[in-house]
């Protein structure tokens, strides 16, 4: 979105240059519109006993009021959420180098959190007990619980910098089967039995868990720049990419639904400065999404209708990782440096926090598409 310009509440689909080499994947290029406070009437949380360094990712418990968030600290700290909506601190797992990714297992007693020590931990919630269960020859970039059915039922997956990804059963020590990726990994998500895997040089590898083996497509990401985020739709239709310059493209799987693609610019300032999408979160009921970039803002939208629901307000600085809670009711998000302005740009005793912040069906529900 360009702001200064009057924002109409529907896309507008129009061709764009960033896109010349795919003439077939329209980009919607939204006008900036008045922004909504988005935490108008609401109580904003923020979590005690945050990470002391940025957050690299959030993991909500897909069975209880608990949350896992990976930080540069060298830890990943686990969290419970109380009726009241305040915060307490339960559990942490330590790394030697700082921690790039969490997830829970399927009964959620369980979390893995990995890093940049190239190891996988898991921590068994029930008992306390902290082991090693992955490991790569380079830094851990992220991690996910497959519950695919069949034999990729409660095994674990992995993908680093090291150009693999690698399938964990538990029960041995090492891994069931390993990918040979293109380049490095940088993003990974997987929701039932699709799994989307996103590399440097813009690579976006696509595996049916059902054959986890075997790439089900490959392609080179629609968007020009390097990819930040992809993120799966919560019905296993497609994915959502999320690049550094402010772009987001919503990617179908199947042949048929190729029409449906479409990309759009968002995190955009009124001085034209781009900033990363950081993170994507897809809502667990409504297939809805929120973004979150560099910007220090967030925003929920409707991909079926291409508007946008909600925008927010920035928070102060770049929002660097967010999460729906198990039924959508809660939207985490953890602001702090995101080193996209290099190192230079970082101040020391910079401030690190984690918000908690209610979701009201007004801001995530679809819209009906405008004629």
């Amino acid at each position: 979105m360009i702001a200064g310009i009057q924002q109409p509440r529907d896309f507008e689909l129009m061709p764009d240059p960033a896109h010349s080499a795919h003439r077939a994947h329209p980009v919607a290029r939204i006008p900036a519109r008045p922004k909504t406070n988005l935490h108008a009437n609401q109580l904003r949380l923020q979590v005690s006993q945050p990470p002391s360094d940025t957050v690299s990712d959030i993991a909500f418990s897909p069975q209880a009021d608990f949350f896992a968030a990976s930080s540069w600290d060298n830890q990943t700290r686990i969290y419970e959420v109380q009726p009241s909506g305040n915060t307490v601190g339960k559990a942490a797992i330590q790394h030697e180098a700082p921690a790039l990714g969490v997830c829970w297992s399927k009964d959620g007693t369980k979390v893995v959190s990995v890093g940049a020590d190239k190891a996988g931990r898991m921590l068994d919630l029930s008992t306390g007990q902290q082991t090693q269960v992955a490991a790569h020859d380079a830094p851990i970039k992220a991690c996910k619980w497959i519950d695919a059915g069949g034999s990729m039922s409660n095994m674990l997956v992995t993908g680093s910098w090291d150009k693999t990804v690698k399938y964990w059963d538990l029960r041995t020590p090492t891994p069931a089967f390993t990918l040979q990726l293109p380049e490095r990994l940088f993003a990974m998500d997987v929701n039932g039995p699709l799994m989307v895997l996103g590399t440097a040089e813009r690579h976006i590898l696509v595996y049916n868990l059902t054959n986890p083996s075997v790439v089900y497509k490959q392609l080179i990401s629609p968007l020009k720049w390097q990819t930040r985020v992809v993120t799966c739709f919560h019905n296993y239709a497609g994915y959502a990419i999320g690049s550094i310059e402010g772009r987001v493209a919503i990617q179908y799987v199947e042949e048929r639904d190729q029409g449906n693609n479409f990309s759009f610019k968002c995190h955009r300032d009124e001085s034209l400065n781009v900033f990363p999408v950081n993170a994507i979160s897809f809502h667990p009921t409504y297939g809805t999404f929120s973004t979150a970039g560099g910007d220090g803002v967030f925003n929920f939208w409707d991909k079926d209708s291409k508007q946008r629901l909600r925008a927010g307000s920035s928070v102060g600085g770049p929002i660097s990782a967010t999460a729906f809670n198990r039924n959508g009711t809660i939207f985490a998000y953890a602001a702090g440096y995101d080193w996209h302005k290099g190192h230079e740009h970082s101040r020391q005793g910079a401030k690190h926090s984690i918000m908690l912040h209610p979701v009201k069906d007004d801001d995530i529900k679809p819209k009906p598409k405008r004629r």
